[in-house]
């Protein structure tokens, strides 16, 4: 006999005992909806016990899959609409069900192009929720365990499955067009009924895909169709991704004449104030049949920077197209910023005059009056905002001092929602960098943690959670998991602990891993104490140490070990490890004197940090930043009952009083002109300190070239390696900037080096990674490279004696004359490390032109 079961992915649901005969039997059962969308026919066929004459197995079994298909499970969207759309229109679009069963569905219209870049097919519910199943029920057999003919071992356990290989996808293809995209939905209609949907179609042309994926009471189904959105009169400009002040070039318009009846054709731009248009804002084209033509505006953009906005408008008797850029007018110069300070007595009055001298739209005026000795708030934290490295170390710095500017500033609103939305991107973008032990990594997407970011930015995280902000769970606990295997594997450095080695960087290291997981409230107390009991301990590791034990309730432990330690740190500054300096070092200090509520000992150490801060010196981020926490902290805890009272206008106008307890006022001057006076009254009876900050962006050319402690080269080759001038280069030209950087070895090793590359607007860069292909193009050596729509930013290290060569490939895409910004190169934790080869302008002609070879 033979024992039939249907069995499910989940149960059995039919089984049936078969009298079998010689040579082949035949059993047939009937389908129902429970066996969609496949079933397992699973047949077991048995000897009787006695039958010992032959040497057949006492029993056999096997497994095969039947697909069963539902027809009734099938919902048959039904999508009625034009066949060819035209833009800046509104779309009738009508969805019924084929057989009038009712449905749930959702309406998307996407552009092609877009849906090409990932292959993307259009949802087909059916499919997922019919798909194949694997079997689930599991069979045994007591075969075994009965003494019969044949005593072998035989199989106890059956589990037989499988899955449907997925699609291959196909080739993505190209699209110059704007995309498009409307979701709509989701919407029920009753058996029977209809829905029509008017969407708006925007200034778009191309090809969309209309999708409805259906579904209802097991029911599902989809449906497609791509329909072209053209009209009979079309345009198109193309401009850069950017551009800059003073540059010259051509906008190309192309006009699309689709139907014959489109003859003469107007074509009319317009701009903002950014750009002027210099040969005039229209022109016209004929056409005697279908096809194209392509006609230029020149352009120069206007010495201010901002967003710039183009215009086209194009006629041909009653056709109209239109076409709209945007794009971001930017200087690649570095903010320059004047500085006026003052000590303002009671009854006194400060009146400085000023003037901008940067180009429009940069420049701005701050003042900041403080009842504590100046700091340099406003400069510090925009240098580390405006700061345009993202390292784990410099992204961390940028946010974390947002955390406490609210405890010594009296911030606006406007101020705060702008602090609170920095600070959630920031926790966001620490995502990107933790690796899979949990560790922080220096660049995104590195697989190796580095301990002191891991530190940093996890000591960032949590003091972002203790003030509100919502942490990602996976987050916070793999970091904690992290740090808590590498406190206890820790080992200490035996040697010398001097504050450029590495014995300095793998104690503070530990001590402030020690100190993080204390705030997170989860300390390593063996480990904490077995590092106490060494006596080679750095200074502020000692402090941070200390700070650990405050933390936990252990001050007792905290003052043994800062017992007759001193706050001063020796002058020192490191390039990597710890990114550290001695004002890092003592502000960190300063953090653990706050902890233990030392005013007066903290006092002094503050106020050599603020004076150090006030100095018109270049600090590193990681310095700018602990030393803006520290003070921070220090300053909310040391607020007194000593209240700022005083007024100020600007040119006569409106006065402005206030009465504020916060430390620090601050207040962005809003200036009209170019010339300008401010007035400060002193109405209270303290003293206050004043300072005003104007700050512009002065126009390109004026660079010049350096070269200290590091060398710098720049040569500009064709793709056969043969150099070329890039001052003058024919449209549609490909070749390559070729830098190489040397250490001439009189600072040792140099790490965490950084090449700033930005280009022309006129030029454009072609990323080899985005390639899907095999190129022999070598790019350089580097440990990271950022490539953005303008700019490269490449990290290297570089040995004592040595050099590194560094490529970009480019392409000169646009006519018109450019400025090419400075090329430089600098250690990002030494200002002393640096080399630089001035900008200079360049040109793009047209194809067959004369360019200039070497």
């Amino acid at each position: 006999k033979a024992l039939v079961c249907v069995e499910s992915g989940t149960k059995v649901i039919e089984k049936y005992w078969v009298a079998t005969k010689k040579g082949e039997t035949k059993f047939e059962f009937k389908t129902t909806s429970e066996m969609a969308p496949n079933v397992f026919v699973h047949v077991t066929l048995l000897q009787e016990h006695k039958a010992t004459e032959n040497d057949l197995p006492i029993r056999m079994y096997g497994v095969v899959p039947i697909n069963v298909e539902n027809p009734d499970s099938h919902l048959n969207p039904v999508i009625k609409m034009p066949d060819v759309l035209r833009p800046e229109s509104t779309a009738s679009i009508s969805v019924q069900e084929k057989e009038g069963k009712p449905m749930t569905y959702t309406l998307a219209i996407v552009d092609e192009g877009l849906l090409d870049l990932t292959s993307f097919a259009t949802p087909q519910p059916w499919k997922h929720f019919y798909a194949k199943e694997a079997l689930g029920v599991k069979t045994w057999d007591l075969y075994d365990q009965v003494m019969g003919s044949y005593t072998q071992e035989m199989s106890k356990l059956l589990a037989i499955g499988g899955d449907a290989e997925g699609g291959k996808k196909k080739p993505a293809k190209a699209n110059r067009f704007k995309p498009m995209v409307r979701f709509v939905g989701p919407f029920t209609l009753r058996a029977g009924a209809k829905k029509t949907h008017k969407i708006d179609i925007p200034n778009y042309v191309g090809s969309v895909r209309v999708m409805v994926v259906a579904g209802q009471d097991r029911r599902y189904g989809h449906a497609d169709k791509t329909v072209p959105v053209r009209s009979p009169l079309m345009v198109l400009g193309t401009l850069p991704r950017v551009l800059g002040p003073e540059e010259e070039l051509k906008l190309p318009v192309n006009v699309f004449a689709m139907e014959k009846h489109v003859k003469k054709v107007t074509i009319e731009v317009e701009s903002n104030d950014l750009i002027e248009f210099t040969d005039g804002n229209k022109k016209s084209v004929t056409f005697d049949k279908i096809g194209d033509e392509v006609v230029n505006f020149p352009i120069k953009v206007k010495s201010k920077i901002g967003i710039g906005k183009v215009k086209i408008l194009a006629k041909s008797g009653k056709e109209t197209a239109r076409y709209e850029i945007e794009l971001d007018v930017r200087t690649p110069n570095p903010m320059v910023a004047d500085v006026m300070e003052a000590i303002i007595e009671p009854g006194q009055k400060w009146d400085p005059e000023f003037e901008f001298s940067g180009i429009g739209g940069t420049n701005s005026a701050t003042i900041e009056l403080s009842s504590i000795p100046p700091m340099n708030l406003d400069k510090r934290l925009k240098y580390l905002i405006r700061y345009p490295h993202g390292c784990i170390e410099q992204t961390t710095s940028a946010v974390f001092p947002q955390l406490f500017v609210d405890d010594v500033m009296d911030l606006n609103n406007d101020y705060k929602i702008q602090l609170d939305k920095n600070i959630k991107a920031g926790i966001d973008r620490l995502k990107l960098f933790q690796t899979a032990e949990g560790g922080l990594a220096y660049w995104p997407g590195q697989s190796e943690s580095n301990e002191w970011g891991s530190n940093y930015g996890g000591h960032f995280l949590i003091e972002a959670e203790k003030q509100g902000y919502k942490l990602p769970s996976v987050l916070k606990k793999n970091w904690i998991s992290y740090q808590r295997k590498k406190a206890q594997s820790w080992k200490s450095v035996t040697g010398k602990s001097n504050f450029h080695g590495y014995k300095h960087n793998n104690d503070l290291t530990q001590a402030y891993r020690l100190y993080t997981l204390a705030l997170a409230g989860k300390p390593e107390l063996s480990a904490m104490n077995r590092m106490r009991e060494l006596n080679s301990l750095s200074v502020t590791a000692r402090w941070r140490l200390a700070g650990a034990y405050v933390l936990i309730g252990r001050t007792e432990v905290a003052s043994q070990l800062i017992n007759n330690v001193d706050v001063e740190v020796p002058d020192y500054v490191e390039l990597s490890y710890t990114f550290g300096s001695s004002l890092r070092d003592e502000s960190m200090i300063l953090e653990v004197l706050t902890l233990m509520n030392n005013k007066s000992k903290g006092g002094m150490l503050a106020k050599q940090i603020a004076e150090a801060m006030n100095q018109d010196r270049w600090m590193s981020t990681q310095t700018t930043a602990y030393a803006l926490i520290a003070m921070s902290k220090f300053v909310g805890i040391s607020s007194t009952d000593k209240t700022m009272r005083f007024n100020y206008n600007l040119n006569g106008g409106n006065s402005i009083a206030k009465n504020t307890q916060v430390a620090v006022y601050q207040d962005k001057l809003k200036v009209n002109g170019v010339k300008s006076k401010l007035t400060v009254n002193n109405t209270g009876s303290g003293m206050l300190y004043a300072k005003l900050v104007v700050e512009g962006i002065p126009v390109s050319g004026k660079e010049t070239a350096a070269a200290n402690n590091l060398a710098i080269s720049v040569r500009y080759v064709d793709m056969d390696g043969n150099a070329i001038d890039p001052t003058v280069l024919e449209q549609g030209t490909d070749f390559i900037a070729q830098v190489q950087v040397s250490n001439p070895g009189t600072r040792g090793y140099l790490r965490e080096m950084t090449l700033n590359q930005i280009f022309p607007s006129g030029w454009e860069i072609h990323n080899t990674r985005m390639q899907n292909f095999s190129s022999s193009f070598s790019p350089g050596s580097f440990d990271y490279q950022d490539i953005r729509d303008d700019r490269v930013y490449t990290y290297y290290r570089l040995g004592k004696g040595s050099s590194k060569t560094f490529r970009i490939q480019l392409n000169a895409t646009y006519q018109g004359k450019f400025y090419l910004p400075t090329v430089e190169s600098e250690a990002m934790y030494d200002n002393t490390i640096n080399a630089r080869q001035p900008g200079k302008w360049v040109e793009v002609i047209p194809a067959g032109g004369k360019a200039k070879t070497l």
